[in-house]
């Protein structure tokens, strides 16, 4: 098998085989609650986590809404991935590259001036993607980012700059069953990734997802034995280069449900 597994064609794209029960959670918008609740419970579960940060306009500066830059670089300083969600959570497709380049940029001044290092992912703001941000990107250095889709990531089919994920917004008995049966996709060499807002979400309470629902979610990954790690993390099984050059971009199915 291990021959078999050398010679494959998917080496290119993989370093080593995708375990089942591998799991990204990611965190978008620089919610408070991401520093005051969120990181401390991952602290504790000894799970993985990536904060897509951004200073959403027009009130970042209200703290009981937005995590301070002070909060996001604690966040770093506990182990977490601080990573790129534009300065202004703009749409990529309204936006030109250079522009693209700006917003990406100013976070990324922003962590180096904290200490934190350069983000290495991205994650798409409203799910918006456009074939122009891919380059930006690729010039820019990235690993990953990731879109919606409401589907697992596979790293043979899915382009590193267009990684699928799953919402947890939600409060009912269907959006429960929807993200707990998600986590059981994560098999067969697919990951999954969730998309978190705030828990709860104070500025965008129509994302958010309820703390006694995030509570569960992550006993069940304790319980079960999955891997819970942060979005950069995946390079240890993914070779970035062959992987942008081998799989074609696909833009279809990346709007998430809900």
């Amino acid at each position: 098998m291990a021959s078999l597994w050398s010679c494959s064609a998917s080496n290119q794209v993989l370093r080593k085989p995708v375990p089942d029960k591998l799991v990204v959670l990611t965190f978008d918008d620089a919610s408070a609650s991401h520093a005051s609740y969120v990181a401390p419970l991952l602290k504790k579960h000894g799970f993985g986590g990536t904060f897509f940060v951004c200073e959403f306009p027009p009130d970042f500066e209200d703290k009981t809404k937005y995590m301070s830059w002070e909060q996001i670089q604690q966040l770093h300083q506990m182990g977490f991935e601080i990573a790129n969600h534009t300065r202004s959570h703009t749409h990529v497709t309204k936006m030109n590259k250079e522009r693209q380049a700006e917003e990406l940029q100013y976070i990324e001044a922003k962590c180096a001036e904290l200490g934190i290092p350069k983000p290495a992912t991205f994650a798409y703001p409203g799910y918006s993607t456009h074939p122009s941000a891919l380059e930006t990107l690729q010039e820019r250095g990235y690993l990953f980012a990731r879109a919606g889709g409401s589907r697992p990531y596979n790293p043979e089919t899915d382009h590193p700059y267009l990684i699928p994920s799953y919402s947890t917004t939600g409060s009912t008995p269907t959006d429960r069953q929807r993200v707990l049966s998600a986590l059981q996709e994560a098999k067969g060499g697919k990951v999954v990734v969730l998309t978190i807002h705030g828990v709860p979400d104070v500025a965008h309470d129509w994302v958010t997802t309820p703390p006694e629902l995030f509570e569960e979610y992550l006993q069940y990954l304790k319980d079960n034995n999955y891997k819970v790690v942060a979005l950069r993390d995946l390079k240890r099984y993914i070779n970035v280069e062959p992987a942008r050059g081998q799989v074609v971009p696909d833009y279809k199915h990346l709007k998430n449900t809900p």
